[in-house]
């Protein structure tokens, strides 16, 4: 939790805001950087000089697996999500909403939430109800499994869902971009903000290092092609246990 929002501190300091979430988030398979310039910008922002093991963002791309994607046997419920893993009445929604917001919403009984607001970076809209947010997973989920989760136990597929380890992986998005975006990859689908671009490029690939999700040759090529303009774009990522 202190480090999204650590993260999110660090990204209202950029030109790019960050994020926002809808009561039951939905993604496209289910019907499914911040930039400023100088040497302060944070690590995957445009300007921003990587940290000691920081990738350049091209060289990222291409440290992703390159493999055949498999949807055979999906199901959303696969992956368990939502869940309370700390058990202090806060399902991992909740903990998005708390974390990524602007102006702290009141917390109330089995957390839940009113006040508040929030910036969806993926179309910079300034929201103040939380139930028009859907918290989006980086990677979705049918394109998690496509790209190697199909191979998880569910404990591992239930750790991906619920990601609160890393800031990267879960984002609380208007529900409009999020239902837009649904199950699709940046070959098909990128943030309509310009200003996303390079975050929403980091964001994806330091998601998919993290959990060892392979890229087919379509979505490899989109990458490295969208991250032309990225060039001091970094990566860091930490590998999921």
């Amino acid at each position: 939790m202190l480090r999204r929002l650590g993260f999110l501190s660090a990204a209202l300091l950029t030109a790019t805001t960050l994020t926002a979430c809808s009561a039951e988030p939905v993604e496209a398979d289910d019907p499914k950087p911040s930039t400023t310039t100088g040497s302060s910008a944070p690590s995957g922002a445009p300007g921003g000089a990587p940290d000691e093991g920081g990738l350049a963002l091209a060289d990222a791309i291409r440290k992703i697996p390159v493999a055949e994607e498999k949807r055979t046997g999906y199901e959303r419920d696969a992956f368990k999500h939502w869940v309370d893993e700390d058990d202090d009445g806060c399902p991992t929604r909740q903990e998005v909403l708390l974390a990524e917001a602007v102006t702290a919403p009141e917390e109330g009984a089995r957390c839940t939430l009113s006040g508040g607001s929030w910036t969806s970076y993926y179309d910079e809209a300034e929201v103040s109800d939380a139930k028009k947010l859907d918290i989006d997973h980086m990677v979705p989920l049918a394109e998690a499994w496509d790209s190697g989760a199909h191979d998880w136990t569910p404990e591992r597929r239930e750790a991906y869902a619920n990601d609160l380890d890393a800031e990267r992986s879960l984002v609380a998005v208007t529900a409009k971009t999020n239902r837009s975006k649904a199950d699709k990859d940046p070959a098909a689908w990128m943030p309509p903000a310009q200003s996303a671009t390079c975050t929403y490029l980091v964001d994806w690939t330091a998601t998919k290092l993290r959990w060892n999700l392979s890229a087919d040759e379509t979505e490899q090529a989109a990458l490295l092609e969208l991250a032309e303009p990225c060039a001091d774009s970094t990566v860091e990522y930490e590998p999921a246990t």
